[in-house]
């Protein structure tokens, strides 16, 4: 295979989601080989252990060989296998026979070498479909069957069950109403999966309904802020974004309902954790670590640092002992679909730049709370760029409209989450306001790492929450 692992070295890298970008690879090699399909296009499914430095990471790729590339399948293009003239090799994502023979073994229960596919019981999986990757940029790759089915191909794997199958397998067992059912997934047996830690397995993907008439949260708050950057004011008027024809804040509301339904459910599904008294103190450590780091990596963030550092051990100092529950861990608007009968969470997978065990860990409820606070941030901020450049004064005054459209879509978000049985916000600021600015100097290291061009939006809107 070494002819193979050599083109992959130059085409991984060029992948969304390659998380080595950056950094040289020093070598790849395969971890497990399985072959799905013999024939002419022949398909197998590969485990790439990828060594850069001391870091080795587990990548899924579905390679197709055949002869001759078809025009269709250039989007998963690698190159032609070495010593041939027209055998290609190529990412089977792209491919929908390739794809539908997933879908074929889930509906069996097939075991094939260390893969092992399922279904959630009950489920009648339909095999005729073909498959359409999505175009939405995201670290997974995503294929759309028909109006029926989305698939989430695990690419960069983690040790044991991936939190998106677990946590939405137990919802779906218990009907909650807010995240698309669980149809079935594909597992890596745990007694074949070479080098992962503990010789835990993985998850290789998960099968859910698809959202068809959904529109993402995101898309949603940045038409309404839009709309609102649009909006005449009358001279000398206080910015109010409730009277733009887009105000978004009724929706934010049934967002913080839904969300706390979720939570219900979650607790439900796992239980809650009754946690020491240090609990708080502990948290914050973590909290104050990562600010370390942050400062280190990114000077941006220095000047704001002591009076984050002083919330955090606001935070530490408080009494009692906070229930800790599964949460969904990386919540933002891109996160949530707003569809015909409300809103629908997605993605329980916890922030990618986290430990496996971290993201599996229990937490705070309003940390979730917290993450959504901080997405009306990043929403009101986003079209901000643009405007800086070309007009500061332009800019000023839209940064004046951000704030406005963030503070109302915030108390809305925490009124409907208060309303629905969640943990109230406003009685918890100090909790709320520690999340945030954890989860905003997060923001800060990873657009200093990932997305530069970015960076000014978690660093713009620190000043308020530092007030």
């Amino acid at each position: 295979m070494e002819p193979v692992t050599e083109l992959l070295a130059g085409w991984l890298p060029r992948q969304r989601w390659f998380a080595g970008k950056g950094r040289e690879i020093d070598e790849i090699s395969i971890a497990t080989a399985t072959e799905l399909r013999p024939a002419d296009p022949a398909l197998h499914h590969l485990v790439l252990a990828v060594r850069q430095g001391e870091t080795v990471d587990r990548y899924q790729l579905l390679l197709g060989t055949r002869d001759g590339l078809p025009e269709r399948l250039r989007p998963g293009e690698i190159g032609l296998l070495p010593g041939t003239h027209t055998t290609w090799l190529y990412d089977a994502a792209y491919d929908p026979q390739a794809t539908r023979i997933l879908l074929e073994h889930m509906a069996e229960g097939a075991v094939v070498g260390p893969l092992r596919f399922r279904h959630a019981p009950g489920v009648e999986i339909d095999t005729g479909l073909d498959g359409v990757v999505s175009t939405a940029e995201q670290s997974n790759t995503s294929v759309i069957f028909g109006d029926s089915y989305i698939g989430k191909l695990f690419r960069r794997l983690s040790p044991g069950v991936n939190p998106d199958l677990e946590v939405n397998l137990a919802l779906t067992n218990l009907g909650c109403a807010h995240i698309p059912a669980v149809y079935g997934w594909i597992e890596l047996e745990p007694s074949r999966g070479p080098g992962l830690a503990d010789d835990e397995g993985a998850t290789l993907a998960l099968l859910s309904e698809f959202l068809r008439t959904a529109t993402d949260g995101w898309q949603l708050a940045i038409t309404s802020v839009r709309d609102w950057f649009a909006q005449s004011l009358p001279p000398g008027s206080e910015p109010d974004p409730g009277i733009a024809g887009g105000d978004f804040a009724s929706e934010s509301e049934r967002l913080g309902a839904a969300t706390a339904a979720v939570h219900r459910d979650l607790a439900a599904a796992f239980g809650v954790t009754a946690q020491p008294v240090t609990a708080m103190r502990a948290a914050a450590e973590g909290m104050r670590d990562q600010l370390a780091e942050a400062c280190r990596d990114v000077p941006e963030l220095v000047p704001y640092a002591k009076a984050i550092g002083a919330a955090f051990d606001e935070f530490a100092g408080l009494a009692g002992a906070p229930p800790f529950q599964r949460i969904h861990g990386d919540f933002h608007l891109g996160q949530a679909m707003r569809t015909g009968t409300g809103w629908v969470l997605l993605d329980f997978e916890g922030e990618p730049a986290r430990s496996p065990g971290e993201r599996r860990a229990v937490s705070h409820p309003l940390r979730d709370v917290a993450g959504m606070l901080r997405s009306f941030e990043y929403a009101a901020r986003f079209l901000l760029a643009d405007e800086e450049a070309t007009s500061p004064e332009g800019a000023r005054e839209l940064e004046m409209r951000a704030h406005a459209w963030a503070k109302r879509n915030r108390s809305a978000f925490c009124r409907g989450y208060a309303a629905a049985g969640g943990v109230d916000p406003a009685l918890n600021s100090i909790i709320v306001r520690a999340f945030e600015l954890d989860k905003a100097v997060y923001e800060v290291r990873y657009e200093a790492r990932n997305r530069p061009s970015w960076l000014h939006v978690p660093l713009r809107s620190l000043a308020h929450l530092n007030g």
